[in-house]
């Protein structure tokens, strides 16, 4: 009975965004011709975000270790264990973003319309597509634009979650572009909403977000990418232990 009820709170979830998303679709077709779109898509994504999760029960609370000068571009790097950690950074983040997913992102009526517009696709089979997601984000990091990467590439199956490692691409970008890196960690949004693909299903509850301090990557070399991204890794690690 319980995993019966957290299947329907999902459904229950996933309706109210898909519902909203419908009903902003107007103002977002509107609004990405525009040139500062991504501050205005951005924005109606939270607002979908903000309806859909409260109306389900789900909220999303941040502690941060120091003030974040939100005027600065980042590569922000943060640990996947739920389909709500897009939301809950989305949330959380003042500054004008985009996310780098995964191409199958695409199919999904939601998400596929955002990766249309502001946010990253790539294919991780293919060499070339990761060559050319990065040389976007270059390019949106140049702009102005943050860029969010989940360095695990993936969802872990196992559960409870475990840290993956992690891929070194976000932090060779941060030290090219000479941009800090700001790790987060998202501390329990799998427990308010878990899929591995066998257990589904969520509940109405508080997903917990540390921002840790800025990295900064000014003053390394590309020879330092792999120690950033194993410092990057003990810091979230570490929270997450601790929690």
């Amino acid at each position: 009975m319980k995993l019966i009820l957290k299947r329907v709170h999902t459904n229950f979830y996933r309706y109210n965004v898909a519902l909203f998303f419908t009903l902003c679709y107007p103002v977002l077709h509107i609004l990405k011709q525009k040139l500062s779109r991504y501050r205005y898509i951005n924005g109606v994504r939270k607002f979908i975000i903000f309806l859909s999760s409260s109306i389900a029960g789900i909220f999303y609370s941040a502690t941060f270790e120091e003030t974040i000068d939100w005027k600065r571009t980042y590569v922000i790097c943060g640990n996947h264990t739920s389909n709500l950690d897009v939301s809950a950074l989305n949330t959380i983040l003042k500054n004008n973003i985009c996310f780098m997913g995964k191409e199958e992102l695409l199919t999904n009526y939601v998400t596929g319309y955002f990766f249309r517009t502001i946010d990253i696709t790539v294919n991780r089979e293919s060499k070339m597509s990761s060559f050319r997601a990065f040389k976007t984000a270059a390019e949106r990091i140049k702009n102005g634009i943050s860029v969010v990467i989940f360095p695990e590439a993936t969802i872990p199956e196992a559960y409870p979650p475990e840290l993956h490692p992690f891929k070194n691409g976000p932090f060779r970008l941060a030290i090219e572009m000479k941009v800090p890196i700001l790790p987060i960690t998202s501390l329990d949004t799998w427990k308010v909403l878990w899929d591995d693909g066998k257990e589904l299903g969520s509940r109405p509850g508080i997903c917990d977000i540390f921002v840790h301090k800025p990295i900064e990557t000014a003053h390394l070399s590309l020879d330092d990418a792999d120690a950033l991204r194993d410092e990057v890794f003990n810091i979230i690690d570490k929270k997450l232990r601790s929690a």
